[in-house]
């Protein structure tokens, strides 16, 4: 029989650079750890937007808390999206089908077929918050922000949103009601009506505007005639188009609507980065 060998097993694993010295983090004081289980898919997406800034998930994860601590994300709109969950179809969809990354792939989307024959005319998508204002003689009299469905009211059958009133004194609603505050509504007809609330603090103000402002779907937001239909065309279209609403920056994409009221959109963030 043998002798045990007395040399030690090789470690797994990559070297350390300093083995005497272990790779340890303290948390500054207070902090605390969170868990969450995640879908696949979920992950995926996670890894893939932190991969694209060069980051841990979770710097993404913290960077995501410090955006609502700061307003630089909108709760609102967050909460709108939580709500609706993964499993829930969007509102206005998407014209391509997605891969495992949430990109679009060049396969359009069997309900959105319209798109492609041409029907419906584009306008610009505008990255806010939705919400419905009541005019009367002039003046706003009501502002309301947008509900979706949760999980257990979808599946008991309810599908569409639906709209409730904001709170005058809920921080929550600060940006929004400031936004209705600042639009003037002086030339708009009696009746409802569905806006997008855009401004520095909300939605990361991808437009660059300097106050807090809402636009109306059917007043003023830009049309563009020329929009392709096509997928090579709407990504090399969408890489440079410039919004109407506020020159001097890109627009987030289109909405493509149809005379019988149906909707659908593509964004420039929908598409996978060049490598």
């Amino acid at each position: 029989m043998s002798e045990p060998s007395n040399e030690a097993a090789p470690r797994r694993g990559r070297p350390r650079k300093d083995p005497d010295r272990l790779a340890v983090w303290s948390p500054p004081p207070g902090w605390s750890r969170l868990v969450a289980w995640v879908a696949p898919e979920e992950k995926a997406v996670l890894k893939a937007v932190a991969t694209r800034a060069g980051v841990p998930v979770a710097d993404l994860v913290r960077a995501l808390a410090a955006g609502l601590v700061y307003g630089v994300v909108d709760a609102e709109e967050l909460l709108t999206h939580v709500r609706k969950g993964a499993a829930v179809m969007e509102k206005i969809p998407t014209i391509f089908e997605r891969d495992d990354r949430f990109h679009v792939v060049d396969k359009p989307r069997a309900e959105c077929d319209w798109v492609f024959a041409g029907a419906g005319r584009a306008t610009e998508k505008l990255d806010g918050t939705n919400a419905r204002l009541t005019v009367r003689s002039g003046t706003i009299v009501r502002v309301e922000k947008r509900r979706n469905p949760s999980k257990a009211q979808k599946a008991a059958g309810i599908v569409d949103g639906w709209y409730v009133d904001t709170d005058e004194h809920g921080a929550e609603d600060k940006w929004l009601r400031e936004a209705a505050a600042n639009t003037v509504v002086a030339s708009w007809p009696d009746g409802e009506h569905s806006v997008e609330a855009l401004g520095p603090r909300i939605q990361g103000n991808p437009l660059g505007l300097d106050e807090h402002v809402c636009v109306p779907f059917n007043l003023i937001v830009p049309d563009y005639q020329e929009a392709p239909r096509t997928y090579q065309e709407l990504h090399d279209w969408l890489t440079t188009l410039e919004s109407r609403y506020a020159p001097g920056h890109l627009a987030e994409g289109v909405v493509f609507h149809h005379p019988d009221g149906r909707r659908a959109k593509i964004k420039r963030k929908d598409f996978a980065r060049a490598r």
